[in-house]
């Protein structure tokens, strides 16, 4: 393998200083504040309120008002949201909640009254604080990624809105975050982003960073029209490999990577460089607060503020088989779980052992109800099920790209280093079958036999997958060093993807949608504005990097140690 220049920290440039430590951010807001009026300090769910508690003394406010004791009694809460939340491990329904729906009426109104007749300097804090003091004269807002949030969650030291579920399970953390409690706290954010005084952030315990809110909104115009990169993270998994560890540079100590979100904007970070010091907060709000510079009109038509396209990568080089799956019909994930479009995807394979493979559609003739029936022996005994009579075994090399439309029986198998391109609902994986192995926390993963048998897609069989989904490559466009292919994605799919060879610069347009890239091949290669209108921006081999709509034009081309050879992108983007 190659020597890592994988750069696990992009960061967006911002001029300005930050503010470190809980009494220097004391000195700020309260210079801010004068000798009066009201402040809130909003905080996003997982951030350790315990911390800002125990450093409120810095800030000397002569009344405190801890706005998460407003809200309803737990046990209300839980069956309010328990129709939403559901018993399953995994799924549940898309709330329709905000504060209001979880906060005590009469409390939040008596809270509105002290607040009106104290004197001097009165601090709202928590979850929902602006929800009880909307008119404050100071709005700091404390921001989480998700993925910090789930590792919080792990080691059971965040509750959910209201609620205290800290012995629950991680998993049901994530539901509760996803199908409640993330967009009760979105809503309020998408208000507080324009109008916010100061921006905090707390992701490593103990170490707070503040920027001003001008500061911070400069940063989220800066990202959106330019190229750039979200944080990637990386997880272990049941299946995982080795290759990421020496490609992308991580600890290799750690016994497999199997994941990595690098361009999941719902779950990656985003880093803003303040004078050397990186400052993180959720990428999402780029998605919020730029959402047509960043989309573009039409895309921002049709998804609002979603952002609807995932790169991430699946590695099971010297690993094992992911769980064969299958993901939701459009109607299906609606009717079941309110959301109101599905995750098809395709796997691009970045590199592949010999003997790689991928498991993708049924075999000629199939029985579904035998099929349906042994999946669901093999769960209830823990026999084994025999993959191979049922669904196809795809060899896989590197370069190779399999179509996976909703409703299509696949996964990937050992000896593959995948770049899943996909739509972003992460959480809707049906597993069917799991090779009768144990998750990393010992137990068994959760296996969805029934909500999948009711959309599998039956007439998806040898002869049409192979004519249909494996390497569906057609040639665009030629010139003197360079190519231009399309690989996809399935007709049913409303991602488009393009391949592009060259050792050349390539023109691209990004005026109508949001680009989503990943170098596929060569060491290095830089994107840069025919019309000057950003800094030349550097990716390495199997970095994703997103190209906002507004940036229009750019090229890409070989550079540092790829110069005159041949490179490889492959992008993807929405139909229209």
């Amino acid at each position: 393998m190659r020597q890592s220049n994988y750069d696990k920290c992009p960061s967006t440039a911002i001029p300005g200083s930050l503010v470190i430590g809980w009494n220097d951010i004391a000195i700020e807001i309260m210079k801010k504040m004068g000798q009066k009026g009201v402040c809130v300090i909003e905080c996003y769910q997982g951030v350790h309120i315990s911390e800002l508690e125990q450093n409120i003394g810095c800030f000397g406010f002569d009344h405190v008002i801890y706005a998460d004791s407003l809200m309803k009694p737990e046990q209300e809460i839980r069956e309010l949201t328990q129709p939403w939340v559901t018993d399953d491990r995994i799924f549940g329904h898309r709330a329709p909640f905000a504060y209001e729906h979880l906060f005590d009426a009469e409390k939040v109104a008596d809270a509105r009254k002290r607040i009106a007749q104290c004197q001097g300097r009165v601090l709202v804090y928590g979850h929902g604080a602006y929800y009880v003091a909307q008119h404050a004269d100071v709005i700091a807002y404390i921001d989480m990624a998700r993925w910090e949030i789930q590792m919080r969650s792990r080691r059971g030291e965040v509750c959910g809105l209201g609620i205290d579920n800290r012995n629950e399970e991680a998993s049901r953390h994530y539901k509760r975050g996803y199908f409640v409690d993330w967009i009760v706290c979105d809503k309020l954010k998408k208000t507080l982003l324009p109008i916010a005084d100061f921006w905090l952030d707390t992701h490593t315990p103990n170490h707070p960073k503040m920027i001003t809110g001008d500061q911070m909104r400069e940063g989220l115009v800066r990202t959106a029209h330019k190229p750039f990169r979200v944080v990637p993270f990386f997880d272990p998994a049941p299946w995982g490999g080795q290759w990421m560890k020496q490609v992308c540079d991580l600890d290799a100590s750690v016994a497999n990577y199997g994941w990595c979100f690098d361009c999941v904007p719902e779950e990656n970070s985003l880093y803003l460089n303040v004078d050397g010091t990186l400052f993180e907060m959720p990428s999402i709000n780029v998605v919020y607060y730029q959402t047509r510079a960043l989309l573009g009109a039409p895309v921002e038509s049709r998804f609002g503020e979603d952002f609807p396209i995932r790169f991430d990568f699946l590695d099971t080089m010297q690993g094992g088989n992911l769980s064969l799956q299958v993901h939701p019909t459009t109607q299906y994930i609606r009717d079941t779980f309110g959301i109101y479009y599905t995750q098809d995807e395709s796997y691009y394979l970045l590199d592949a052992e010999p003997d790689a493979h991928v498991y993708l559609g049924l075999k000629t003739g199939v029985d579904g109800k035998a099929m349906i029936d042994a999946l669901n022996e093999a769960q209830e005994t823990g026999g084994e099920f025999d993959v191979e009579r049922y669904v196809n075994k795809w060899p896989a090399k590197k370069h190779d790209h399999f179509l996976i439309p909703n409703g299509t029986v696949h996964c990937s198998g050992a000896g593959a280093m995948v770049l899943e391109i996909s739509a972003t609902p992460s959480i809707f994986t049906f597993k069917l079958y799991d090779w009768g192995r144990m998750g990393l926390d010992g137990r068994p993963r959760p296996i969805n036999i029934a909500h999948g048998s009711h959309v599998i897609q039956w007439e998806r069989q040898t002869d049409l997958i192979k004519k249909d989904f494996i390497n569906a490559i057609k040639p665009i466009a030629s010139g003197d060093g360079w190519l231009e292919e399309s690989t996809g994605l399935h007709e049913n799919e409303f991602i488009e993807t393009r391949r592009h060879f060259f050792s050349v610069p390539v023109m691209h347009e990004a005026g109508k949608g949001v680009n989503v890239l990943n170098l596929v091949e060569g060491d290095e290669a830089v994107v840069e504005s025919p019309d000057g209108l950003f800094e030349p921006f550097v990716v390495h081999y199997a970095e994703t990097f997103i190209i906002p709509a507004s940036v229009g034009r750019y090229t890409i081309r070989p550079c540092g140690a790829s110069e005159g050879k041949r490179c490889g992108t492959i992008k993807a983007y929405v139909k229209f």
